[in-house]
């Protein structure tokens, strides 16, 4: 069984908020290392960073740098040891799935570029199952036969 994770689902991975205990025990029932694109990872990160420089300017906004440098440092390690697998796909194909998202489903859903992405690659690598705590990607994701088991 394929699966691709999202960004909220990497963020529950490595910060500690209400849904982590749900992904950590779905991700100890995978037998196979998930899936992660370079645009996954890219997001995940720089969400890190944007995290960091919100608390920065304001200390009620965001988390320490502290916190962020050792999340990325516990996702780098994850990489390291085969827990993710780095996928590369077809860009170009997944643009074009992308696209045909889009016009499907965002005027009626209002989906973002990123979320849509993200789906489109989990479809171009043939995935079956999902993982997201986004609930409107994840109207997507089920929209275009996938499962979401979050």
């Amino acid at each position: 069984m394929k699966v691709f994770p999202d960004t909220s689902f990497l963020c529950a991975k490595y910060r500690e908020q209400s849904n982590s205990r749900r992904a950590d025990a779905y991700h100890e029932t995978l037998s196979n290392p998930l899936a992660v694109s370079s645009l996954l990872l890219l997001e995940f990160r720089q969400s890190i960073r944007f995290q960091m420089r919100l608390f920065s300017l304001d200390r009620s906004k965001g988390f320490a740098k502290t916190e962020g440098m050792a999340m990325l440092r516990a996702l780098q390690s994850d990489l390291a040891q085969g827990v993710f697998e780095m996928t590369a796909p077809d860009w170009a194909d997944v643009h074009r799935i992308a696209d045909m998202l889009s016009e499907k489903h965002t005027e009626e859903n209002g989906h973002r570029m990123t979320d849509i992405l993200h789906v489109a690659t989990a479809i171009h690598l043939g995935s079956e199952v999902f993982l997201t705590f986004a609930a409107n990607q994840k109207r997507l994701a089920e929209a275009s036969g996938m499962k979401v088991p979050l």
